[in-house]
């Protein structure tokens, strides 16, 4: 019997790359002898992380259609059309047994082109509002794995698998020291603590909602780690150097999310498929503020979806820096509320979604 063969495609962003990657980590583990090929689209990032991880990659030149400059249309056309041909060769050259899509430009032409061939496809889809990639190759699929209930508005409801979103192990540990973590951080181990994350880039809104409270934040009797990211660290560093309060702990990245998450009794983030899905397995009291700057306004919707559950508080963007800090306060006065928003969470946690979702690729190989 030959070595089964898997391709999975998609990327941009690394909330298409790190689900990619932890299903390949999870099929591997159950088919130790499968071949997983990855195909990207040519200069994103997955083409340096999958690497990384140490699987291949081939890249095709397929990008987005840039509204604001319909002059690149034609070039557009040209490498879809491209693609859609080194999709087509590749997939009759690896005759893969089925091909997983996890959103993005890349597998849009890859998925395409494994329904025309009758390979069967698997889609992965994070959000609980799709990306229209993934609602143009829905009909065609045989399986579509969600992270969140009511997606039949979108998706033939026969196809659904409310399967969540796959999140990083190394935060499922159960023995980890808080009081290592608290140290750590160089944190009070008596005091209440705000996590505020912007990603590794940062989120605007969040520093500046922090920076024009600092007076307010440094009379609170809880601490806060706030994680900058590396875009607005140096900046922020030189405004606040003089007048951050001892109980504000700034930081550009967070190497160990594990040990932040675990002291954390309120967390501050946007609204990002994976966070959630992190936040959710964790039981944790949150705050959301999605970004404005997504397609879709995806990650308000994510957040809405926990909303109608009572599962967080959101905030939008263009409030924020009036009554996102007077929220944490709120909040962190009432245990009750926060105790709510935790165990509510709890309904979008999903564990084992890289296992479950492996396993719903290898019953379709057979």
């Amino acid at each position: 019997m030959r070595e089964p063969k898997i391709i999975i495609s998609g990327g941009g962003t690394g909330g298409h790359i790190f689900p990619a990657v932890a299903i390949a980590n999870a099929l591997r583990e159950a088919l130790p002898d499968a071949q997983i090929l990855f195909v990207g689209a040519e200069g994103k990032m997955e083409m340096e992380r999958v690497p990384k991880a140490e699987y291949d990659i081939v890249g095709l030149p397929i990008r987005g259609f840039q509204r604001s400059k319909p002059v690149t249309l034609p070039i557009t056309l040209f490498k879809l059309l491209k693609s859609l041909r080194m999709a087509r060769k590749l997939l009759k050259k690896e005759n893969p047994a089925v091909v997983v899509g996890v959103g993005g430009y890349a597998s849009a032409a890859v998925l395409h082109q494994a329904a025309k061939m009758k390979i069967p496809t698997l889609i992965q889809e994070q959000n609980s509002y799709p990306g229209i990639t993934n609602k143009l190759l829905a009909n065609k699929a045989k399986k579509i794995c969600v992270a969140y209930d009511n997606m039949e508005r979108f998706f033939p409801k026969e196809k659904l698998f409310f399967l969540g979103n796959p999140i990083r192990q190394d935060l499922l540990d159960k023995n980890i020291d808080k009081v290592e973590a608290f140290k750590y951080y160089g944190l009070d181990s008596t005091k209440k603590t705000v996590l505020v994350v912007g990603g590794s880039l940062g989120a605007r809104t969040l520093n500046e909602s922090l920076k024009r409270n600092l007076d307010f934040l440094g009379k609170q009797n809880f601490q806060i780690i706030w994680q900058s990211g590396a875009y607005y660290y140096e900046q922020l560093k030189g405004q606040i150097n003089d007048t951050c309060p001892s109980n504000v702990h700034l930081f550009k990245f967070l190497d160990r999310m594990d040990w932040a998450y675990s002291v954390a009794d309120i967390v501050v983030s946007r609204a990002g498929a994976l966070t959630i899905s992190e936040l959710s397995v964790l039981g944790k009291s949150t705050i959301l503020v999605p970004s404005p700057n997504v397609t879709e306004d995806h990650q308000t919707k994510n957040a809405m979806a926990l909303v109608k559950k009572e599962a967080t508080i959101l905030v939008k963007d263009e409030d924020a820096e009036q009554n996102l800090v007077p929220k944490v306060i709120q909040l962190m006065k009432a245990e009750e509320r926060r105790k709510q928003l935790a165990t509510q969470i709890l309904y979008f946690a999903k564990p084992n979604a890289a296992n479950d979702i492996a396993n719903e690729v290898i019953k379709l190989m057979k």
